[in-house]
């Protein structure tokens, strides 16, 4: 994948970038959207997950604004592969922005799946794929279990922080950061996401921090997907949301195939993501 090389978005021949207002019309957009859907399930106010990424940072943001400081409950919910800076992150944006929140080991719960699993042992779950990744995901799926534990208690709803690149891409883990209420920041692409934290004053070094999972040590986004998040919201916007095909997108771009190759794959193999669990036709349809 020789051209799947960094592209700085300034330099690129689609502009995703939003305007001034249209950035403060996402901001009001978003902000009433949270406002009314928790009003709407009567409920007492939201819970999400705090990583220390600009996602989840992002949507604090915005729910505080919202809701209120106390209407926001965050989790802070490391385990033995985030990195300290990332936590310590998370536990900043709760501190600055006013908000309840609490931090959970998961490690005991994630090592007591790790112990039930009936085959040759925990060594296998962390070094090589598929276990690296079915590992990955224990440690996801348990923190959806605890966002809901505390909303369910509090009267809460859960918000979750996934963005338009990450749903196009399947780049989220089934019933796991995806087992949420809603998706305040759910039509952003990864860069309007970036801009839109800096315009409500998110601190640079957050906007700017390289994103991952960390479902493992040392994992980021990019590496995994083989492509930057740039040119990734490129290749969605004009191939897979706009009417350039493969090939008119490559010529617009200036990459190779490889990189239309890519991003159409992980949109086929993510698609049964994006809807709910199937059920045969019914008979007599």
């Amino acid at each position: 994948m020789s051209e799947l090389r960094s592209y700085a978005i300034e330099d690129l021949p689609v502009d995703l970038r939003l305007s001034e207002g249209e950035l403060d019309a996402h901001r009001d957009h978003i902000t009433t959207f949270i406002a009314d859907i928790v009003d709407d399930a009567g409920a007492n106010g939201a819970v999400l997950g705090l990583s220390g990424g600009i996602d989840s940072t992002l949507t604090a943001y915005l729910a505080v604004e919202a809701l209120g400081a106390a209407g926001v409950r965050g989790l802070v919910l490391p385990s033995d592969v985030n990195t300290d800076e990332n936590m310590s992150d998370a536990e900043r944006v709760a501190e600055t922005l006013g908000i309840e929140y609490d931090v959970v080991d998961i490690n005991p719960i994630v090592e007591a799946f790790f112990e039930a699993y009936p085959e040759e042992g925990v060594d296998r779950l962390v070094e090589t794929d598929p276990y690296r990744t079915a590992a990955g995901n224990v440690r996801v799926r348990t923190r959806g279990v605890l966002n809901y534990f505390v909303a369910n208690a509090e009267g809460r709803l859960v918000l979750g922080t996934g963005n338009r690149s990450e749903t196009l891409t399947g780049y989220y883990t089934k019933y796991g950061d995806q087992a949420v209420d809603c998706n305040p920041i759910g039509n952003l692409y990864k860069l309007q996401v970036r801009q839109l934290a800096a315009h409500v004053g998110v601190p640079d070094d957050l906007v700017e921090k390289p994103p991952s999972a960390e479902m493992w040590v040392g994992q980021t986004d990019e590496e995994e997907m083989g492509l930057t998040y740039d040119l990734l919201d490129a290749i969605l916007a004009l191939h897979v949301d706009g009417p350039l095909s493969a090939t008119a997108t490559m010529r617009t771009l200036g990459v190779d195939e490889a990189a239309i190759d890519r991003v159409e794959e992980l949109y086929a193999q993510s698609e049964h993501k994006r809807h709910m669990p199937p059920a045969p036709t019914p008979l007599g349809l």
